[in-house]
Order: structure tokens, then sequence, then C-alpha cells
């Protein structure tokens, strides 16, 4: 199963159990959450496909903050030819690394509601009948 998000005018293809860069991401800790609802597209393992117009709407992915990072330093050199024009600059962008933990799907979301009332029934059933 995978699906495409988007987040900050990007869109981003997971699937359960990525490992993701985000730009930095302010107020997060190690082991927060995040939860993302602007699905774009849903693709299942049985090969059911949700596309949405703009958004699939019930579903969302969930992931965890891994750590706060640095990505690797991007050079950006500048020249003019012919004018003695030269100027290195290094850059490191500030990145938050995220571990997808779950996709949600209507389905999937409605069959774990019905997976806790199941669960829950039983649980007094147990109480009533002892």
């Amino acid at each position: 199963m995978y699906a495409v998000f988007e987040h900050n005018d990007k869109q981003y293809k997971v699937s359960k159990g990525d490992f993701l860069k985000l730009p930095r991401q302010k107020g997060l800790k190690k082991e927060d959450s995040i939860k993302f609802d602007k699905i774009l597209f849903i693709k299942a393992e049985n090969g059911d496909l949700q596309v949405g117009s703009p958004l699939v709407t019930g579903s969302s992915v969930e992931a965890t903050v891994i750590e706060q990072i640095r990505d690797k330093k991007i050079i950006v050199f500048k020249k003019k030819r012919r004018h003695n024009y030269r100027r290195k600059i290094g850059h490191r962008q500030d990145l938050t690394l995220i571990k997808i933990t779950n996709i949600y799907t209507k389905k999937s979301q409605k069959a774990e509601n019905d997976k806790v009332t199941e669960k829950t029934k039983i649980a007094k059933e147990d109480k009533n009948g002892s």
C-alpha cells in the first residue's frame, strides 16, 4: 500500500515503514507523531485505487519524528567569465527526519472501529456472564 500526500506545497509518495526528510518542523521533538490529512492518492495491496478530487476524504498518513537533522552541504558557485567574478557559498538545509508508521483509509478506519466495538462487546458479555 502506498499513498501520495501533500505537505507545504510538495507531494510525497510513501508506504508504511518509509523514512522521509521534510523541511524543518518547528516545535516537534523526538518520538512525536504527525498526521497528514491532505491525501491525494492511495493504492491498496489488493490493487484498489482511491484518487481524490482534489483530496481523498477520510484518509490520513501517520508518521513519527525520528530526529531533527541537517542535510549535506550544498555548494553554490557563481561565476561570470572574463569579469573576475567568483563566489563560493555553502548551505546546509535544516530537516526533520520522519518514519511513516501507518496509512489509514476509510475502509481501514471502519475495520478498526468494528474491531474495537467487537472487543468491547466481548468484554461486556464476559462481565455480564461472570
